[in-house]
């Protein structure tokens, strides 16, 4: 089977006199409903289309079950985030061709005389948030940013602008190569009275050098009421995550978040993270998405409830947990920490008394986990803390 995948804009292709040819020697077409009405003029009389909606089986059953040559057009080059690749994966044994156009950002940055090869491409087209707050709680200064019906300009810049990312200019198009083309320069906060069309695209350059804050003093988080000596000292915060080793991690897990210290402190100097944080009080929800929005820190998924009773099958296994709260029942919490914990990953524990200490200590020589760190660490007046990190041998 020949799978020819043709790009083209927003406006009738001028396609060859050979590609003509070509496409009318076909019978088996897909593509979107735009394209079908680009393109409906080139096809041959008696042809069957297929059209490329979400979910995409109904497209792979179609190809694999009509057998010949298909011609799929897709949006400017198909192989920048786009439906040839996710051909190339479901049928790998097929001889794919592409016949490619510039891609909307291409042409957007041809419009503006931008360099668009300094800007990183982040696709939120079907995707979720994490590549693109990662982008900017790092500070990136440049980003091209791939939208969908979705995750909107407006729906995008509100989630920066939430988390106090205002300081980029934005370079909006859409429809872009069609006769109804727009593009525009704009301020972040310009970007709600945008009256916008898909499809869209646009670029983001930062204005300032302006980057979040790490190694947060706990007396800038919002407490919960009348308890302010709950929050996690900022020495202890940032030696338990740096003995965690948290760059060598992927999902990290904080049990007893509290106000959301860790969790912030966590996502803001290791962005790649996946962060779940678990908290039983339900007056800590607001605070915790209050602390990540003054600090920006986009991305934690939070969960409201007792740890024990959680859904957390489908949660990504974390290979990093902190125990921040156990509510008196640490070996209960730390049992099912360790169903989910993966071979290799580690617990964060900071005991404030000894008897916390000899049972953490305890529970770690009866399930196999080995005390890689110990550390003591006491600041001002407030008493010792011990940080203990313990690593799961099997």
């Amino acid at each position: 089977m020949k799978i020819t995948i043709i790009g083209i804009n927003d406006r009738l292709p001028e396609f060859t006199e050979e590609v003509q040819t070509f496409i009318a020697s076909v019978n088996f077409f897909a593509g979107g409903n735009r394209h079908h009405e680009l393109v409906k003029q080139f096809l041959p009389e008696k042809y069957h289309w297929s059209p490329i909606v979400v979910p995409l089986s109904g497209l792979f059953e179609d190809i694999q079950n009509k057998k010949g040559n298909w011609v799929v057009f897709a949006s400017g080059d198909p192989l920048f985030f786009g439906i040839g690749n996710t051909l190339k994966r479901e049928f790998p044994d097929s001889e794919i061709k592409v016949l490619p156009q510039f891609n909307s950002l291409q042409l957007l940055a041809h419009r503006l005389g931008l360099n668009y090869g300094e800007f990183p491409v982040v696709s939120l087209t079907g995707r979720p948030w994490h590549e693109f707050d990662k982008a900017l709680i790092q500070g990136t200064n440049r980003m091209a940013i791939l939208t969908d019906r979705k995750k909107t300009p407006v729906e995008i810049i509100g989630r920066m602008l939430n988390y106090g990312y205002s300081n980029y200019r934005i370079y909006y198009g859409e429809k872009m190569g069609g006769e109804n083309e727009r593009v525009m320069v704009l301020d972040a906060e310009d970007i709600s009275k945008l009256d916008f069309k898909h499809p869209n695209c646009f670029f983001l350059e930062k204005t300032d050098d302006a980057i979040p804050a790490r190694g947060i003093p706990e007396e800038s988080f919002e407490p919960l009421e009348g308890r302010p000596r709950m929050i996690t000292k900022m020495p202890i915060r940032i030696t338990t995550l740096a003995l965690m080793q948290l760059l060598r991690r992927k999902v990290f897990w904080d049990v007893g978040a509290c106000t959301g210290s860790v969790s912030i402190e966590a996502r803001l100097k290791h962005p790649h993270l996946q962060i779940t944080a678990f908290e039983i009080r339900s007056e800590s929800e607001g605070i915790i998405h209050r602390n990540a929005q003054k600090f920006q820190a986009p991305g934690i998924y939070l969960i409201v409830g007792d740890f024990l009773k959680a859904k957390k099958e489908k949660l990504a296994a974390p290979d990093a947990v902190f125990i921040g709260g156990y509510g008196g029942k640490m070996e209960e919490v730390l049992d099912d920490v360790n169903k989910y914990l993966l071979v290799g990953g580690v617990i964060g524990f900071n005991s404030v008394s000894g008897q916390s200490r000899t049972r953490f200590l305890s529970w770690c020589s009866h399930n196999r986990f080995e005390i890689t760190q110990q550390q003591q660490i006491q600041v001002d007046d407030h008493n010792p803390i011990s940080i203990l990190i313990a690593e799961k041998k099997r």
